[in-house]
C-alpha cells in the first residue's frame, strides 16, 4: 500500500514537472480576434430559428416538444428546413446543416438561433459557414456541448458574442431558465458563484469550490466542451486566446482522457496565454475501473493548473447538469478564485 502510495506521488509529481517544461516550446499562433459585436436581445414575441447543426433530432414528436418549450419563453419557434432530417448520426448532410444555419442568419423575421441539441457534427460544418454574412446579420446563437465548435469559430472569425447555455431540448428547469433569461433577455451582468453545499464536515460547507491557484483575473471569456475545444487545435476555428479567461467543461470523458486534453492544450500553448481558467463540471468523468489505479479528477486539475501563474479554480455550473448556468462566449468577465466567482463586466445583447 505505501509503495502504491508513494508511485502515485512520484507520477504525479512528474505531471508538474512536463507541465513547467512545456512552458519553453513555442506557442501555437491563432488569428488575431475580430472587433466585438454583440447580437440583439431577445424581447418577447420574437422568432427563434431552431437548428440541428450536430445529431439528429429523431422524429417530429420530439420537435414538437422542444417548440413547447420554445413558445413557454414567450418565443415564436422557426424549425429549420430539414430540420428532421437524417444521415447516420447526423441530421442530414453538412452542406444541408450549414445551409439551415445560414438560412437563421438570412431569415430578417428570425431575432435568435438556438441549437436544438449536441452531438457530434459541428466541427464537420465550419469550413461551409458564411462567417461575413453572420458577422454582418449578428443574430445570438445559444447552445452549448458540440456546439462549442460554432461558439469558438464565432469568437475566431467573425467577432459576433454568442451565449453557452441549455440548447431547446433541455429540460429548462426555473434556475437555468432565469439565468438564461437575465442574459438574453434583460442584458443582465450577473455573478456566478461556485454552490455552497449545506455540508455536515466542520466547517459547515460543502466542498464545491476547488481553487488551484488563487487571485482575480479579468479577460474575454472564451471556451466551452474540452473534448471539442482541444480538436479545434491548429485549426483556423480556434480563436485567440492571449489575455483571455477559458472556461471548460466536459462529460463521460475518463481522467486519463480529460489529463490527455488538457495536456494537448498546454502543449499548444494555450495555457501561456489565458489570464486565467474556470473549469465547470465535469459530469460523469470517472473510469469505471475506479480505485487507486486513477488519478482523481481534482488531482489532474490540480496538476495541469496549479503549476500556471494564474488564476484558476472548479465547481461553476457551467456543463452537461439540468440547472446549467448560461454564460457568454466572447464578453469581458472577472473571476476571484478563491471565492469561487465569475462576474460579467458588460451586457452580452445589445
Amino acid at each position: 500500500m505505501v509503495n502504491s502510495i508513494l508511485t502515485r506521488r512520484a507520477a504525479l509529481g512528474g505531471l508538474g514537472v512536463m507541465a513547467a517544461a512545456l512552458s519553453a516550446w513555442p506557442a501555437f499562433s491563432a488569428a488575431p480576434a475580430p472587433a466585438l459585436v454583440k447580437p440583439p436581445r431577445l424581447r418577447e414575441g420574437d422568432v427563434l430559428g431552431l437548428v440541428a447543426p450536430a445529431g439528429f433530432i429523431g422524429d417530429r414528436f420530439g420537435l414538437e416538444e422542444v417548440m413547447a418549450s420554445v413558445r413557454a419563453m414567450g418565443l415564436v419557434p422557426r424549425p429549420a428546413p430539414h430540420m428532421l432530417e437524417r444521415e447516420g448520426y447526423l441530421a442530414g448532410s453538412d452542406r444541408t446543416r450549414a445551409d439551415d444555419l445560414m438560412a437563421m442568419f438570412a431569415d430578417p423575421q428570425v431575432r435568435g438561433v438556438m441549437s436544438v441539441r449536441g452531438g457530434w457534427g459541428c466541427a464537420r460544418i465550419l469550413p461551409l459557414l458564411d462567417y461575413a454574412k453572420i458577422a454582418r446579420t449578428p443574430k445570438l446563437f445559444v447552445g452549448f456541448s458540440d456546439n462549442t465548435a460554432l461558439h469558438l469559430a464565432f469568437a475566431a472569425r467573425t467577432g459576433v458574442a454568442s451565449i453557452h447555455g441549455p440548447n431547446a431540448s433541455a429540460s429548462w428547469p426555473p434556475a437555468a431558465w432565469a439565468n438564461f433569461h437575465a442574459l438574453a433577455f434583460e442584458g443582465a451582468t450577473p455573478t456566478w458563484q461556485v454552490p455552497v453545499g449545506a455540508g455536515l464536515n466542520l466547517a459547515g460547507r460543502g466542498k464545491d469550490l476547488r481553487t488551484f491557484r488563487g487571485g482575480k483575473a479579468r479577460g474575454k471569456l472564451l471556451g466551452g466542451n474540452l473534448s471539442v475545444l482541444s480538436a479545434l487545435v491548429g485549426t483556423p476555428y480556434l480563436p485567440d486566446f492571449t489575455g483571455a479567461v477559458l472556461f471548460l467543461e466536459d462529460t463521460n470523458e475518463s481522467e486519463y482522457r480529460i489529463d490527455r486534453m488538457l495536456t494537448q492544450l498546454a502543449l499548444a500553448g494555450v495555457f501561456d496565454k489565458v489570464a486565467g481558467i474556470v473549469f465547470g463540471q465535469c459530469t460523469h468523468c470517472t473510469n469505471p475501473d475506479g480505485g487507486f489505479s486513477n488519478f482523481t479528477i481534482y488531482e489532474v486539475l490540480d496538476r495541469q493548473f496549479g503549476g500556471l501563474k494564474v488564476p484558476s479554480f472548479q465547481g461553476l455550473q457551467i456543463g452537461h447538469i439540468a440547472a446549467q448556468d448560461s454564460v457568454p462566449v466572447g464578453l469581458s468577465v472577472e473571476i476571484d478564485a478563491d471565492a469561487g466567482t465569475m462576474r460579467l463586466l458588460e451586457p452580452a445583447v445589445a
